[in-house]
């Protein structure tokens, strides 16, 4: 067997990634107020997956990136499976209120279903599109930049896709919900620029030095 690199960082950065999007997509039905502003539930937890992508792209590559994008399409298909799954297994005669709540929680019609794999595959690319062109052209400079605006504009086609594939003829006012939405993940691209900086810090060579391992030769 040949011996190979491991980065566990980037393992770690994939995993977080895919459980971000997976927890959104179990989320999404939940609609919620938070003073004027009207979002689905998944909101919060699905802005991270911009925020992984970002950093796996700034420190491993493009390449990285879109393959994360990919492993994480898979992640949501393969939940969705497990999820039908588990709604149709015979439920214990005592627990007929747990099947009614499974049911009512994850349950989702394949408007949402649709919705986010559509938004997915559309924003997380796009993303990795407009970081990579600015990085092309500010290098090592403006982190900053291009971590906010590849999330802005990757952010804007993902929640216009998703709110209007998923809510549309079931929202009195569909354009207030995409622009709470798109103001809410502003502020936490925003406020996520810390943590991207914090953990980009790192040169390649620190890298080598605290994130890999050469496993043992068989």
């Amino acid at each position: 067997m040949k011996s190979e690199l491991i980065d566990r960082s980037l393992i770690l950065f994939n995993v977080l990634f895919a459980t971000s999007i997976v927890i959104a997509n179990v989320l999404a039905g939940k609609v919620v107020m938070i003073g004027n502003f009207v979002i689905p539930a998944a909101v919060v937890m699905y802005a991270f997956s911009f925020l992984f992508t970002d950093i796996i792209h700034e420190r491993y590559g493009k390449e990285e990136a879109t393959r994360t994008i990919r492993y994480g399409f898979a992640a949501q298909i393969f939940a969705s499976i497990m999820i039908f799954l588990g709604m149709l297994l015979p439920v214990a005669p005592f627990a007929y209120d747990t099947q009614a709540a499974y049911e009512i929680l994850l349950g989702q019609n394949y408007r949402f279903v649709l919705a986010s794999l559509v938004a997915y595959l559309v924003s997380q690319h796009v993303d990795v599109y407009i970081f990579s062109k600015i990085k092309e052209r500010t290098a090592e400079k403006h982190k900053w930049l291009r971590n906010n605006a590849s999330t802005f504009g990757s952010q804007l086609i993902d929640t216009t896709i998703f709110i209007t594939i998923a809510f549309i003829g079931s929202v009195p006012n569909i354009w207030i919900m995409i622009l709470s939405q798109f103001v809410i993940k502003m502020a936490l691209a925003l406020l996520d620029t810390p943590i991207f900086y914090l953990l980009t810090k790192l040169s390649n060579q620190d890298q080598k030095q605290l994130n890999i391992e050469k496993p043992l030769e068989t």
